[in-house]
């Protein structure tokens, strides 16, 4: 495609596409209906319309800018029967945010659209797992269990390289063989760490935070040595921790929307540390308190004396900080307790710090 083509594309209105070949002509038809609808007419409300030009758009664009496109598309065309009509939804590419529109929209769906909603979020959920499943896994995992050097091994912890080398003196050639007069090897002693307590605002600006926060939740539940609870909050409080074996069946569980009381929801996260010293607690929140703060900061000062750690993701999405209370943030931070952005593939390394008490300024 020759430069004035890309700028004609970029730029918009002007003379028809010629002389560019077809797929030029079409790809500047399916951005002309959505980002200058004036002129071509627009995708209005006929489902074959939309059909169509969602089937356009997969077939001239990378998945990236087909996700961007859909939610323009949802933002500036209304476009909510993309999401109502099983035929539609079956052609979006998902990512986080459309996910999130999904889910807020869980209770008015057709039964027929639900089945297929919740291939969509399975979809969307399994291809995060297998991109994050192994290096948060082996993150936790690692930081768990620390390995240390032993002279009295047991049979599955000796380095029989080193044993080997240190003891060929004792080598018996009638045998053929070396007798070890020493062992060496290495012990795994687990840390203390037993519980994960994850605390989810679920106003509607956390949408795709709580999407990946669910996901992520399910992935370290897996993990037997460390239990996970999760919690979903708004003005009210749903502990949805018996739904961590199934994400899909843990985000329909959310209710996205609502107003937001924190400090309730830390006096409930404050009731299950059972053994604090032994917990981390992760706030996943923007803050944006409806009652006076004061009774925040009382809570989470009470859950940092009582020896757990507490760490304050002000969200869990690429897309960076969203509008956070400034004031709560930098309260909590004068009690010792972080408050930052987090992206997805950033949390195996945050939850790595966490476990073994490393600063985790520098982490994400």
């Amino acid at each position: 495609m020759d430069q004035y083509t890309r700028w004609r594309l970029i730029l918009g209105a002007g003379d028809p596409i010629a002389g560019s070949g077809e797929d030029a002509a079409a790809m500047d038809e399916v951005l002309g209906a959505l980002y200058e609808s004036d002129r071509q007419g627009g995708l209005g409300d006929s489902a074959p319309q939309v059909h169509r030009w969602l089937g356009d758009i997969r077939t001239y664009f990378p998945v990236p800018v087909v996700q961007l496109m859909q939610r323009d598309a949802l933002e500036r065309l209304g476009l909510r029967s993309m999401l109502l009509e099983p035929e539609l939804l079956s052609m979006i590419e998902p990512d986080a945010r459309l996910i999130g529109i999904l889910l807020s929209l869980s209770k008015i769906l057709p039964d027929q659209t639900r089945e297929t909603a919740r291939m969509l979020v399975r979809r969307y959920a399994e291809a995060l797992q297998e991109r994050l499943q192994m290096p948060l896994l082996s993150a936790i995992r690692g930081s768990l269990y620390k390995l240390r050097h032993t002279r009295r091994p047991r049979q599955n912890e000796v380095e029989w390289q080193r044993t080997i080398l240190a003891n060929l003196k004792h080598y018996q050639p009638e045998w053929g063989t070396v007798i070890p007069e020493r062992f060496f090897g290495r012990q795994r002693s687990q840390r203390n760490l037993k519980r994960l307590i994850l605390l989810l605002d679920q106003s509607g600006s956390m949408a795709s935070s709580i999407v990946h926060a669910g996901i992520l939740g399910c992935i370290t539940a897996s993990i037997p040595a460390l239990q996970t609870r999760l919690v979903v909050f708004d003005t009210k409080i749903a502990d949805l921790s018996h739904l961590l074996s199934d994400p899909v069946d843990l985000l329909f569980a959310t209710q996205l929307g609502g107003g937001t009381h924190i400090a309730q929801a830390l006096a409930y996260g404050r009731q299950l540390m059972e053994s604090p010293e032994e917990t981390i607690f992760i706030l996943l929140s923007d803050l944006m308190e409806g009652p006076a703060p004061d009774a925040l900061i009382s809570q989470a000062a009470a859950i940092r004396d009582a020896g757990a750690r507490m760490i304050v993701l002000l969200s869990l999405d690429d897309g960076g900080a969203p509008a956070f209370d400034r004031n709560i943030a930098f309260r909590l931070a004068d009690l010792g307790i972080p408050a930052f952005a987090c992206t997805p593939d950033q949390f195996p390394g945050l939850m790595a710090a966490a476990i073994e008490g490393r600063p985790l300024i520098g982490t994400v």
